[in-house]
Order: C-alpha cells, then structure tokens, then sequence
C-alpha cells in the first residue's frame, strides 16, 4: 500500500459532476414556470426568431425588445428584408450597435430567396452557411424554431454549464469550449425524449433563461435555481470564480475631434465608407487626435475642410464605447467665411429635415441633441 510522503498536501477531492439524464426535467419545469413573456416566444415563424437571435447578440433584451417589434411591422417576411433599401435597414436598426448584423441580415435574406424560395431553411447546415450566422445562431434557429436536439452555447449558457459542471479551466480555451459544446449536446439531444411539446425549444432556451435570470454573473440566486443540488460550483464554494474568463482586455481611450459646419439651415455630413466599423452610417466630419501634443481644432477644421475656419466654438464631449475602445468626441461648432467652398470629401450639405431619415451611429446621433440648443439661436 503506497503511502503519502511526509509533509505532502492531501490531493484535492472534486465533486462528481452531475448527470445529463437528471438535469433536463428539472430546467424543463423550471422553465416552464419561470419563463418571460418575451414577443418572440409566441411565435414559431423562423424569420422571426432568427431576427431577435440575431439582435440578442451583446445586446440586453429590455434594449432589443421595441427594436425587434418595429422591425416586425415594417420587415415582416424574408422578401420584404430582402428588397428593403439598404439605408432603410440600417436605420430600422440605428442605435442598436455592430451594425454588421443589419448587414449580414439583408445579405442573408437575399441569399434565401434565392436558394430556398423565400423560406427560412430548416438544415443546420444550410443555417450555417448564411452570412452573419454561426454555430450558436444556427443551433438556436433549429431548436427553438423548428425544434431540432441542437445546442446553443452563448454567455449565459457558458457560464450555467461551467458553474454546474465545475469547469475551472478559462471557456475560451479550445479544449474547454469543446467539452461545453459536448455537454450542450448531451441536454438538447437528452431533451428531446421529454414529454410535452417542443421540448428541445424548453431545454435550449431554458438554459438561456436560467443563466439570464438565476445563475447571473454576480450574487446568483442559488435557492431559486433547479440545479441547485446538483452544481458543483455552489457545492465547493466557486461561483464567485467559475467561470475563469482570465484578466479584462484591456480598454483604450481614443480622442476625436467633431465639427458641426453649419450653412443656413443645412449641416454638413458625410457617409462611412464601406469597409470600416459603422460602415454606410452617417456622421459629421471627424478625425482622431490621439498624441502627445494636443491638436487645435482650428487645424483639424482646415484639414478636414480644405479651407480656414472664422471660428471653432467648443459644444461640449460626448462620449461612448466601441468593443474594446472608449471614446470621446469633442464637438466643435465651426462658422465659414462668407463664400467659402468646402472639399467634396468633407461631406454633404443636408437639411436638418433630412437628418431623421439618415442612420447615425448613437454618438454621432447624440450630437445633433447637444446641437439643437446652439443653432436654434
């Protein structure tokens, strides 16, 4: 019998993880009793259900629900996304942020009328290969729509299955991202021999619903979870620490500075190009002045402009946040001399009228209310 060495720490005893069969019923039930009165629970449309997927990504759902029902009155099927003005789109979802889903989406849908006849495809494969939609999108068309044993691993679910499991390893780790995707699997695939209606749809989204709700990323509400007896993480005392992202990316402060050109009773503003961040929304005219020596706005106003500025009057900072970046936008209000031409690459005159019609990014929106007090005057 093989003994200890003197002076060695008693190896650590891990807590069995539970098993998959004991676990589904129980979120079933929960789910069932728990679950919000969301607008796209109420409908199996997967044109529906794939729009709010989609706008659910990074976004809270208080924030997409009145989103998801203006684009559902004036988007209603695949054909009426396809054929929609491209500057309509982009509007409808203004403010929403990562604009490239709104993208993605008409792209999307025109690649469905074209190869599936109008029809949201039902073939994960199929789901898969549209753009702006990847495994866990594809996963939870299939399952909450047409109710197909597949799985769903999106922040919620990570951190419910990490806690439950008692995986202590960082989830973005290849092999720890696998192994979730595995035990995702073996719930929605164990889910579909439960009794009642769509109980693939229940599984998929109850796990959704239980991390959203009860297993939140701080001070989670443990007595109210199904799985409560069965978490490793609350047996050994890690839910503080589970799951194991790994340090904060580190965030960086980027400076601009914004000029209102202002001429009668038009602005001027100028569209994103194609192939950057916030690509075909408007904006007014900006540049970055990042730096040791700080930038007078008078010289970003003849760079931008092509022509010497009378005055560059400070409105005020706005002031936002873009993936890892903060921003802050000085806003100047800048006054031409009389006859002055600005360079076509600055921009373009439009009437205030016309500004409601245009998508801005939410910043570039916001300074058009810190202007309304200075140029009413």
């Amino acid at each position: 019998m093989s003994r200890r060495p003197a002076g060695a720490r008693p190896e650590a005893v891990r807590s069995p993880a539970p098993e998959i069969s004991r676990l589904v019923s129980p979120l079933l039930v929960w789910f069932c009793a728990n679950a919000r009165d969301l607008p796209w629970r109420r409908t199996r449309d997967p044109y529906a259900i794939w729009v709010a997927e989609i706008m659910l990504q990074q976004t809270q759902v208080s924030t997409v629900l009145p989103y998801w029902e203006r684009w559902l009155q004036a988007l209603p099927t695949v054909a009426t996304l396809a054929s929609a003005p491209a500057d309509r789109v982009l509007k409808l979802w203004e403010g929403l942020g990562y604009y490239r889903r709104a993208r993605h989406l008409q792209e999307a849908a025109a690649l469905i009328m074209k190869q599936h006849d109008g029809r949201v495809p039902n073939d994960f494969d199929a789901l898969l290969a549209l753009p702006g939609i990847g495994r866990y999108t594809a996963g939870a068309i299939a399952s909450i729509a047409f109710n197909q044993p597949r799985p769903v691993l999106d922040g919620n679910v990570i951190r419910v299955l990490t806690r439950v499991f008692g995986l202590r390893d960082n989830p973005r780790l290849r092999r720890t991202n696998d192994r979730l995707w595995q035990l995702a699997g073996a719930l929605v695939e164990t889910s579909q021999h439960a009794p009642g209606s769509n109980p693939c749809s229940a599984l998929n989204q109850g796990l959704m619903e239980l991390g959203a709700l009860v297993c939140t990323p701080h001070s989670p509400d443990c007595p109210a979870c199904p799985w409560q007896r069965r978490c490793v993480a609350r047996r050994e005392g890690l839910t503080d620490q589970l799951p194991n992202l790994g340090p904060r990316p580190v965030t960086t402060t980027r400076h601009f500075h914004v000029l209102v050109v202002q001429r009668a009773d038009a602005l001027l503003v100028r569209r994103r190009p194609g192939n950057v961040l916030n690509a075909h929304l408007w904006e007014f005219p900006n540049c970055e002045v990042n730096g040791a020596a700080p930038l007078r706005p008078e010289t970003s106003a003849r760079a931008l402009l092509n022509t010497r500025p009378d005055s560059c009057r400070r409105l005020g900072v706005v002031k936002g946040t873009v993936t890892r970046f903060r921003l802050s936008l000085e806003v100047f209000l800048v006054t031409l001399p009389a006859g002055a031409r600005v360079s076509r690459r600055a921009g373009q005159w439009k009437y205030r009228r016309e500004l409601d019609a245009l998508a801005f990014s939410s910043t570039h929106r916001r300074i058009l209310r810190l202007l309304e007090p200075a140029t009413d005057g």
